[in-house]
């Protein structure tokens, strides 16, 4: 009798171990599935009144081409015709030849408006977030280009090696309803 009452033992210890491990795996799926849940509320975002356009961006994506991107304000933007921006706030000479274009990937296209204002647009498939022109700009411009992660690219990592790398701290959670921290005049 003695051999049977430890065979029912274990059976009931086995019984109510897998009973334990079924609900502790539950609670660990319903954890992992909460989290979830709550990275996809927000999403990393920079603030351009905090970034130090560092370059940081460029570097330290894990994806082969940054998820961050300059993005253009034209409501602030004064059109120049030597805009620090697109050509070298330390020029050798003040002209707007080639030899003088701060941008190393060519992301940066200008079109002319009317003597004297040009327009200056952003080809994203070209950049690479390396912010030189958003330090030109708000070095000797007015600050209208500025850096922002695209979230069509963004693999919303849990922790992002550029927030990670950010001096500033211009890296952090932003809802995803509203996932743009733009620039505006009043902050320039």
């Amino acid at each position: 009798m003695a051999e049977n009452n430890s065979d029912m033992n274990r059976r009931e210890f086995l019984k109510t171990g897998a009973g334990t491990a079924c609900l502790a795996g539950l609670g660990g799926l319903a954890w992992l599935a909460g989290g979830k849940k709550s990275k996809s509320h927000t999403v990393w975002q920079l603030d351009p009144h905090v970034c130090v356009s560092c370059g940081n961006c460029a570097n330290y994506c894990v994806l082969e081409v940054s998820a961050v991107k300059c993005v253009h304000a034209f409501a602030v933007c004064g059109y120049c015709n030597l805009c620090t921006g697109f050509l070298s706030p330390d020029p050798v000479t003040l002209d707007s030849g080639a030899e003088n274009e701060l941008c190393p990937t060519g992301a940066i296209k200008r079109t002319f408006i009317e003597d004297p204002y040009y327009e200056y647009t952003i080809d994203e498939s070209l950049c690479i977030g390396c912010g030189k022109c958003v330090k030109g700009c708000n070095a000797f411009g007015n600050g209208s280009l500025f850096l922002q992660v695209r979230h069509d690219r963004c693999l919303n990592c849990n922790e992002c090696s550029i927030a990670l790398a950010c001096p500033s701290g211009a890296f952090k959670r932003v809802p995803a309803e509203n996932p743009y921290l733009l620039k505006d005049v009043s902050h320039s």
